[in-house]
């Protein structure tokens, strides 16, 4: 099958996580993402862990695309790229914000170049605005959110924030500028015309803490003890979802227990809500004689959700993502490894990541030349790498 977005080009000038998730998912998608690099190329390239050199964090996240090599500080590589933008339909950038201006690489002055130009800037806290000059990391913007302490009060007997080790803000906002990008294409594909993209890792973050948003708001009743947390079993725990009237009264009958779901600390909602500690430990009474294995059979008879928790090397062999085909082998200079497709299929359009994650500046000459820049040129937008690894 064709993938959806065959024909695009895309200059990815994007480092580190957020930005080059973005530009995966488009390269994933049949986009031809070419990929600038600094001489001393993406960070990301010297993260564990490395097999002769090559990381596979940096191959997860740049699978599929194009290497190209350019010191933007000289004017010879600024003119290389304006060159390629007259070619492109997608620029994609994360520096922070006033350093593409500072080039005369920022959309104002690319857009005249090439009108259909969708030009996507992911920053911290936005392109404008009194916090848009402050650095910022995914752990940083996490805290700056409000997502960390949301996260510490569903926490029992928590005072000292979590430390970071997953990158939520990066992920999602790449994920959110992958979204919008394909939405000014659609756009494009009415009116012609491309435009400009901002895209805020602080309020991507926000957005995940939906009540909350809510509760700073209006005054809401304290919840009391959280509702969904684990569940203790002979062995280990069990988290279980209870988020509707039907999974309640399925939990209760699972557990032989339908008298709860009439006890009236349970009955509504809203009490069910404030008295779910009192429910846990009643819950835990039955629990604590089964093993996980054991407690998740039954409930999963009885169509309540839940799951053992796991690691990720468990996740991963988890038959479901075999039978969807989830996992892409790519290789890189130290061998083959597996990276993530996806998370949705189309039924007439090929999703799969690309195959091979790129040396620093394998492109850079094809590309260049592709561009009608001559040899002189060429060495003068990448001083000290004519191409190749």
């Amino acid at each position: 099958m064709r993938k959806a977005f065959d024909g695009l080009r895309v200059l990815d000038f994007s480092t580190t996580i957020a930005g080059p998730h973005c530009s995966r998912l488009l390269a994933d998608m049949g986009a031809e993402v070419i990929k600038i690099e600094a001489p001393e190329g993406d960070m990301m390239r010297t993260r564990p862990p490395l097999r002769a050199g090559a990381s596979t964090a940096f191959g997860q996240l740049n699978a599929g695309k194009k290497s190209v090599v350019l010191d933007l500080k000289t004017p010879a590589a600024q003119e290389a790229v304006r060159t390629l933008v007259a070619g492109a339909d997608i620029l994609l950038e994360n520096f922070r914000p006033g350093v593409m201006k500072r080039l005369n690489l920022d959309y104002d002055s690319l857009a005249p170049l090439n009108p259909r130009l969708i030009y996507c800037a992911i920053s911290g806290y936005g392109q404008t605005g009194p916090s848009s000059q402050l650095p910022a990391y995914a752990p940083v913007i996490h805290a700056a959110a409000g997502y960390d302490l949301t996260h510490l009060a569903y926490q029992e007997g928590r005072t000292r924030p979590d430390y970071c080790g997953i990158f939520v803000a990066d992920i999602a906002s790449g994920a959110y500028a992958f979204g919008a990008i394909a939405t000014a294409l659609h756009q494009r594909h009415v009116t012609g015309q491309g435009q400009f993209v901002d895209v805020s890792m602080l309020e991507t973050m926000l957005g995940f803490t939906l009540s909350e948003v809510q509760a700073a708001q209006f005054r809401v009743p304290p919840m009391g003890r959280p509702m969904f947390g684990p569940l203790a079993c002979a062995d280990g725990y069990l988290m279980v979802a209870v988020a509707s009237e039907k999974t309640f009264q399925s939990l209760c009958g699972a557990a032989g227990h339908p008298e709860w779901i009439t006890d009236p600390r349970f009955a509504a909602y809203v009490d069910r809500r404030g008295n779910w500690g009192d429910f846990m430990t009643l819950a835990e009474a039955w629990s604590a004689s089964l093993t996980v294995a054991q407690c998740q059979a039954i409930f999963d008879a009885h169509g309540v959700p839940c799951s053992p928790y796991r690691t990720v090397a468990q996740a991963l062999a988890d038959p479901q993502i075999a039978h969807r085909d989830a996992l892409a082998e790519v290789h890189d200079a130290g061998g083959s490894f597996r990276i993530m497709n996806p998370p949705f299929r189309f039924s007439q359009a090929d999703t799969r990541a690309g195959e091979r994650s790129p040396a620093l500046g394998e492109h850079t000459d094809a590309v260049l030349r592709a561009a009608g820049l001559d040899p002189a040129a060429i060495a003068g937008s990448a001083p000290g790498r004519a191409g190749g690894a």
